[in-house]
């Protein structure tokens, strides 16, 4: 099952959503701020991401900002801790599959998440035709 992170008035998470369900793919919302951001997931997406943390913490969030955090100087347990204490650090929306993370709205890549039966199908339509037809 896919899991979308979001947050409640982000405009891209609202155009991820409506993708995924135009799409007919079923997901699982997550509010990031929501008691439900739980460390297994915290831990699932960073393992997932190809540079760790810069791929989805805003290092230009104000809490960040303001409290002078270098999150390449924490542990994972630290890091995870801090996410949970201030979800707002997260960008978003995040996508998390059983295999890969996207961040953010990016009508291209999206395209990965749909099953991969439908892809093929979809980009062998026309010759899958002509195989029927003769």
């Amino acid at each position: 099952m896919i899991k979308i992170y979001v947050s409640p008035s982000c405009s891209s998470c609202k155009k991820v959503k409506k993708w995924f369900s135009d799409q007919n793919i079923p997901f699982e919302e997550k509010n990031i701020f929501g008691p439900s951001l739980k460390e297994s997931e915290l831990k699932d997406i960073l393992i997932k991401s190809e540079n760790g943390a810069s791929d989805i913490i805003s290092k230009r969030s104000k809490v960040i900002k303001e409290n002078n955090v270098d999150i390449d100087d924490m542990s994972i347990s630290e890091m995870i801790a801090f996410i949970r204490e201030n979800p707002s650090v997260l960008k978003r929306p995040i996508m998390v599959d059983d295999h890969r993370i996207q961040v953010g709205y990016n009508k291209e890549e999206i395209t990965a998440f749909i099953p991969k039966a439908r892809r093929f199908q979809e980009i062998y339509c026309d010759t899958c035709e002509d195989v029927e037809n003769n």
